[in-house]
């Protein structure tokens, strides 16, 4: 009996030691792997970036285009980029175009007769920081929309796809939504 008790303890004295080390050889990866380089950006200057927005998909409460065109101008920044290096242009159409209207057109669009655009402040920052946001025509006259449904600072763009081709071939990065 005690020849037993003895094997028991001392096999599992080596299961703890073998986990023990399992351990301390998968806080050595951790540590390796924190101590890696984080890829920086090599560009700093004349930053072109066309969003084509087409899907309806929300995050955090906004439309998800405009919340990851918020956090991108966060990760320049915060890289030490500035503002007026950015060229940014959010090109809005079909399911997302509804993003961009005033109160009034919004509720009408939305059969609420009490909602309002969750997305105008956003809108309103980006306008501020530079950020063009662009409505394509045709999904305005496809809806029945007029200029002055839009939120101020808008622009208008004849049609999405000419623009994106056009921006594309000024050399701007392209980003689907």
């Amino acid at each position: 009996m005690l020849v037993s008790i003895k094997a028991i303890v001392v096999s599992s004295m080596v299961f703890f030691c073998s986990m023990t080390a399992g351990f301390t050889l998968a806080a050595d990866k951790v540590d390796e792997f924190s101590l890696r380089p984080i890829i920086s950006i090599e560009k700093r200057q004349d930053i072109r970036v066309a969003y084509d927005v087409k899907d309806d998909v929300w995050d955090a409460g906004i439309g998800k285009a405009l919340y990851y065109v918020r956090g991108l101008l966060d990760s320049y920044k915060s890289m030490g980029v500035k503002p007026e290096q950015l060229h940014i242009s959010v090109i809005m159409h079909g399911a997302t175009a509804y993003w961009l209207l005033k109160d009034e057109t919004y509720q009408e669009y939305k059969q609420d007769p009490f909602g309002y655009n969750p997305n105008e402040q956003v809108v309103k920052e980006l306008l501020a920081h530079g950020v063009s946001v662009e409505i394509c025509y045709s999904t305005m006259k496809g809806k029945g929309w007029q200029a002055e449904d839009l939120l101020p600072g808008v622009t208008i763009v004849h049609d999405a796809y000419t623009r994106l081709i056009d921006l594309q071939q000024k050399g701007y990065a392209y980003i689907r939504f």
